[in-house]
C-alpha cells in the first residue's frame, strides 16, 4: 500500500480547463498531515506509518492516547490513520506529509462517511416504485409482501426493508486530481466525494489504475 493523505471536505465548486470546459471538483483541505509514528519490521513486526491530522485538545484524550502522542513527540490529533508499506526502505523521511505525495492528473480513491439520512422507508431507501395511489387504496408507500406464504415461510436475510440510511463508510474510486494549490494546501478532486462539508476523508492512490511513473519511483525512494 502507498501512503495517502487525510483531509477535510471543504465543499464543491467548478473550474475551467484550457478547452473552456467546466469541471465539477471537490475541494479537500490536506494541511497539517504529520507522521505520528513510523513502524519498522524488526521492532513492530511490520512496516507502516501513522499519519495524524487536525489538532485536538489534550484534555479530550484518554491517558493511553495522550501517552502515545507524547512518546512520539507529536501534538494531539483528531484523526489517525495507518498506512502499511512493503519494506523499511519505503519509510519516508521528515515529520510532515505534503501535497507532493500526489501529482496533478493522478487517479485516486477517496474514502469518507456518507451523510446520514436517518430512518427511511423502502421507497427512498431502496427506490421502490410504490403501490397504487388511487382512492381507497391503503398501501401507498408501504413495502408490501416480504416473504412467501408457504415453505419456507420466512423472511430471507438481506430483504430490502425500511431502516437506517446513510452514515456508512463509502469509497469512491478512480477520481482524478485536477489541481493542487500549494498556497492554500488544498487538493481539487474531480467529481463528488462522500460526506458533508467538514467531514474527514482519506485520499489514497487508486487501486484499479496505475500510478504515474514519477510517483512510483518517488514512493520507492521515500
Amino acid at each position: 500500500m502507498s501512503i495517502g493523505l487525510i483531509g477535510k471536505k471543504v465543499g464543491m465548486t467548478r473550474i475551467f480547463n484550457e478547452a473552456g470546459e467546466a469541471i465539477a471538483v471537490t475541494v479537500i483541505d490536506v494541511s497539517d498531515n504529520v507522521f505520528v509514528q513510523k513502524k519498522v519490521a524488526d521492532k513492530d513486526g511490520y512496516t507502516a506509518v501513522q499519519v495524524g491530522f487536525d489538532e485536538q485538545k489534550e484534555s479530550r484524550l484518554s491517558r493511553a492516547e495522550a501517552g502515545h502522542f507524547k512518546a512520539n513527540g507529536t501534538s494531539p490529533k483528531r484523526k489517525i490513520l495507518e498506512f502499511r508499506l512493503e519494506s523499511d526502505e519505503q519509510l519516508p523521511e521528515g515529520d510532515h506529509l505534503g501535497l507532493d505525495v500526489f501529482q496533478e492528473g493522478q487517479w485516486v480513491d477517496v474514502i469518507g462517511t456518507s451523510k446520514g439520512k436517518g430512518f427511511q422507508g423502502a421507497m427512498r431507501r431502496h427506490n421502490f416504485s410504490g403501490q397504487p395511489q388511487s382512492h381507497g387504496h391503503m398501501m401507498h408507500r408501504r413495502t408490501g409482501a416480504i416473504a412467501a406464504g408457504t415453505t419456507p415461510g420466512r423472511v430471507w436475510k438481506g430483504q430490502a426493508m425500511p431502516g437506517r440510511q446513510g452514515n456508512d463508510r463509502k469509497t469512491v474510486q478512480n477520481l482524478k486530481i485536477v489541481q493542487k494549490r500549494l498556497e492554500d494546501k488544498v487538493i481539487l478532486v474531480s467529481g463528488a466525494v462522500p460526506g458533508a462539508k467538514g467531514g474527514y476523508v482519506v485520499i489514497r492512490p487508486a487501486k484499479k489504475k496505475d500510478a504515474p511513473e514519477q510517483n512510483q519511483s518517488a514512493s520507492a525512494e521515500g
